[in-house]
């Protein structure tokens, strides 16, 4: 049986070969080994620590609250320069993101 955050991370996935199909389809490369995406993230290390719950639940939150904002950037700069179509993927996620951000928070106070 999947998880709630087996559902989140799916579903995070499915952003990120989003994002690699374009990337590529205006002839970039999409560099997604774990070596890669580890040196380049903008995003803060996950807690090797994490132990309970409640932390873990956390740190996925505080993960996809900073992945959203990236995402609403993203937004931005497709928008300035003119790419609806990169701007419109981006927005995607964005309210994606946001629909996840919400539910592993929902999940945290339920667990109170």
């Amino acid at each position: 049986m999947k998880s709630a955050l087996d559902k989140v991370a799916e579903e995070l996935e499915e952003f990120t070969d989003d994002i690699a199909e374009r990337a590529v389809a205006l002839s970039g490369v999409a560099e997604g080994t774990v070596q890669t995406v580890s040196k380049r993230s903008r995003l803060a290390a996950y807690p090797l620590d994490v132990a309970s719950g409640r932390r873990h639940v956390t740190a996925m939150s505080d993960g996809l609250a900073q992945f959203g904002k990236s995402a609403r950037a993203a937004i931005e700069s497709a928008s300035k320069l003119g790419d609806a179509d990169t701007a419109d993927l981006f927005t995607e996620v964005s309210r994606g993101v946001d629909k996840l951000l919400w539910f592993v928070e929902a999940h945290m106070q339920a667990k109170d």
